[in-house]
């Protein structure tokens, strides 16, 4: 896929939005829609898929959803031979690589056409713009979240604060956690979370800087030597999982070390506490990631996930239209629910906050605690974002974890490793 290409199929898809474009024959349209995701959302998405379906029996939407980093392998192999699904998801750290690389249409013709996001709150409908182009449509808004399983920090004695506790009373906590709380086997407090892009972002946003600045990354060796000696003393005091626990993790639902049973703590996004909270015995509940007295939180608001279409479909209408209908439909909202965040649109939130669970609720006030306290949404990470966290990031953390490499060794391939993918995809 090449920039002639994504500059044709823009120039069609304007011309087409122009002149009306030419209905299609009912058995000519014929898409596909891909995600990631858990159990649930496979079962929310199908059902709205369905839905529209029924509602649209001139349109046939087949869904499918990948798992884990299956979905990028897949991705890129549909890039390569231009099969790219008509709608897939997308999200902030993945926009820009993709879109960058011509996996996706821009919609700027579609929108108040194929596409109405009259709705959305003031700045949510530009969440996933690049460079002043449209490349997907924000599903839901969420921000980043300590989910904990509240039996077990009882248990423990302990319990998380309302507000906001700092990284040195959270280290405190998880080597209290250690010496009073249930005596399993292969239990901790917490993950080992030097391996996480997103948490790493809170970390150095509370401190001035960013995980990536002008295209490149937004810390120095310093930075990493810190962020790796945090996490080095919790897992070397038992206060976090053990390296090979931790290496389980696949960045899922289903491969976390609090759903495996492993952490009493996990940091994920506020929206998968209603995914975790199907796959925990124990009642999870929310609480802000650690920060720093009196500096910026760190958190800000996103966009959850997105949907975007691909550059090659023939169908950029007819998926427009499917999108309006999954993020501004009633029906199809009450089957969502809060699932992938909080509904940008002011009409489907109204209307599904009286229906929602406890566990659904608990999303809801945790994006409305949040109000007051989240900075401005950042630049969209650049082309290599996804690359950065998957095969920089999280093989110097284990490998520093394992012991097969020191923290000062660690920082400097971080950063080094880090502005070399980023150099090379910009």
């Amino acid at each position: 896929m090449n920039r002639r290409t994504l500059l044709a199929a823009g120039a069609g898809l304007a011309a087409g939005v122009a002149l009306g474009g030419m209905p299609a024959r009912a058995q000519d349209v014929r898409m596909r829609c891909t995600w990631w995701g858990s159990a649930e959302r496979l079962r929310r998405t199908n059902e709205v898929i369905a839905l529209y379906n029924k509602q649209h029996p001139e349109v046939a939407i087949t869904g499918e959803q990948i798992a884990g980093s299956d979905y990028w392998v897949k991705l890129a192999t549909a890039m390569a031979g231009r099969s790219v699904s008509d709608v897939f998801q997308l999200e902030p750290s993945t926009l820009s690589d993709y879109s960058g690389r011509g996996a996706c249409l821009p919609l700027d013709p579609l929108l108040n056409g194929a596409i109405d996001l009259s709705k959305y709150g003031a700045g949510d409908a530009d969440l996933c713009r690049i460079d002043g182009k449209l490349f997907g449509v924000t599903l839901a808004l969420n921000s980043f979240a300590m989910l904990y399983d509240s039996a077990a920090l009882k248990e423990a004695g302990l319990e998380v604060p309302k507000e906001q506790m700092s990284w040195e009373a959270f280290a405190e906590f998880a080597k209290a956690f250690k010496a009073n709380g249930p005596k399993k086997r292969n239990y901790w407090a917490a993950p080992y979370a030097a391996r996480y892009g997103y948490v790493l972002d809170i970390w150095l946003r509370q401190r001035g800087k960013r995980l990536f600045d002008g295209g490149s990354i937004g810390f120095d060796v310093e930075d990493a030597k810190a962020w790796f000696g945090y996490w080095e003393d919790l897992r070397q005091n038992g206060a976090c999982v053990s390296a090979d626990i931790q290496t389980r993790d696949d960045e899922t639902i289903e491969t976390n070390a609090l759903t495996l049973g492993n952490a009493a703590v996990g940091f994920a996004y506020s929206n998968q506490l209603v995914g975790y909270q199907k796959l925990n015995k124990g009642t999870l509940e929310l609480g802000m990631v650690p920060g720093i007295p009196g500096a910026p939180s760190g958190h800000y608001y996103r966009s959850a996930s997105c949907w975007s279409i691909g550059a090659t479909t023939a169908n950029a209408e007819a998926a427009g239209r499917f999108i309006s209908f999954f993020v501004n439909d009633v029906e199809a909202g009450k089957i969502l629910g809060v699932e992938r965040g909080v509904p940008p649109s002011s009409v489907v939130r109204e209307a599904i906050l009286p229906l929602l669970d406890e566990t659904e609720k608990k999303t809801v006030a945790y994006v409305e605690f949040l109000k007051g306290k989240v900075e401005a949404n950042p630049p969209p990470a650049p082309i290599g974002a996804n690359e950065f966290s998957r095969n920089v990031l999280r093989p110097t953390a284990d490998a520093i974890a394992f012991e097969q490499l020191s923290i000062a060794d660690g920082a400097q391939q971080l950063v080094e490793n880090g502005r070399a993918v980023l150099r090379g995809r910009t």
